[in-house]
């Protein structure tokens, strides 16, 4: 029998944090017919602290892939709130990965395999990998390394 999104979190070891609240006028997750859009989401870790930083500045790829996978277990934990279980993801569509770095970093995509990758290991390959984009920018809210934004087909109750 196959495990459960939840099941394989376990299984790896990851734990999700608190759903996090918006910062602002915006929904974390808008479900629309079969899709779940889900706002941009920071690197909130389960203390409730965010990883800040710079890539090429004070953060290394390794760092930001951190950031980035501890940014997708916040998406999942908006999403299980949100649909009440991660079973009912059908495909990762779409993932937006903005990366705080210096304009001579260009590991963007490696930064952001960090939730591409969870997501492929909690949901499976063909379920868990969608299209992506991963780009860099100067500066994000508070500071924080990486934000990710996604979309998912989603199975109707």
């Amino acid at each position: 029998m196959a495990k459960t999104p939840e099941e394989r979190l376990a299984e790896l070891g990851f734990e999700l944090p608190v759903t996090p609240k918006p910062m602002a006028v915006y929904k974390s997750c808008v479900i629309i017919d079969r899709f779940a859009y889900v706002s941009g989401h920071g690197p909130l870790k389960t203390d409730k602290t965010l990883i800040t930083g710079r890539l090429g500045e004070d953060m290394d790829v390794a760092a930001g892939y951190e950031a980035a996978r501890v940014t997708g277990l916040a998406i999942l934990a908006t999403l299980k709130n949100s649909l009440g279980s991660l079973n009912r993801v059908a495909q990762v569509v779409k993932l937006l990965g903005l990366v705080r770095s210096t304009d001579a970093f260009d590991q963007q995509p490696a930064v952001i395999n960090g939730c591409s990758e969870l997501f492929r290991d909690v949901f499976g390959e063909d379920i868990g990998v969608g299209a992506r984009s991963a780009i860099g920018t100067n500066s994000l809210p508070g500071g924080i390394a990486v934000e990710i934004e996604a979309i998912f087909d989603v199975r109707p109750l």
